[in-house]
């Protein structure tokens, strides 16, 4: 195991990102942050307690399952655990910033992307992430991210939440 990014690496670039998020002509008004299930829903918390510390303001938070909306499995999963989607308040004329821990191949953004539009049209999306590992196969590219890697395919990255955020290659 190799760690790519530490906790304390990973709390500035958090810091940084939300900094980011609430900065410029679109601000906390109109942000909302949904969590992908299962690693961007602590990252997606995190975040929204930086947001409230710096501005003052609460944004609405949820998260998405995309258990039924994966097109990478070969053949469809008989059983499917599928988790809990939790998005409590209006889409319409929000900012959404879907938070994943890791980008990968961009499939899971992309399922995160349907299952968000189930509950309706946003004003827009953008995407957060803590470690982008490079290696897309579709045409999807974070908005803010802590950590931009260059692992091997074969690789795994797993991040740790139990003391701060931070993310090992196995």
């Amino acid at each position: 195991m190799r760690e790519i990014l530490g906790a304390q690496q990973a709390s500035e670039g958090l810091e940084r990102i939300a900094s980011e998020m609430v900065a410029g002509k679109h601000g906390v008004s109109s942000l909302a942050l949904v969590g992908i299930r299962r690693g961007g829903v602590a990252l997606a918390e995190h975040l929204s307690k930086l947001i409230a510390a710096k501005t003052g303001c609460e944004v609405p938070l949820g998260s998405v399952d995309i258990t039924l909306y994966r097109d990478d499995a070969p053949v469809p999963l008989p059983m499917p655990h599928i988790g809990r989607s939790e998005v409590h308040f209006d889409v319409a004329e929000r900012r959404i910033v879907l938070v994943d821990d890791v980008l990968f191949t961009g499939r899971t953004v992309r399922a995160a992307l349907h299952a968000l539009l189930d509950y309706g049209r946003a004003k827009a999306i953008e995407l957060a992430v803590l470690v982008d590992r490079g290696g897309r196969e579709l045409p999807i590219q974070p908005d803010y991210v802590v950590q931009l890697v260059d692992v091997p395919p074969t690789a795994t990255v797993d991040v740790h939440a139990d003391e701060g955020f931070r993310a090992v290659v196995i």
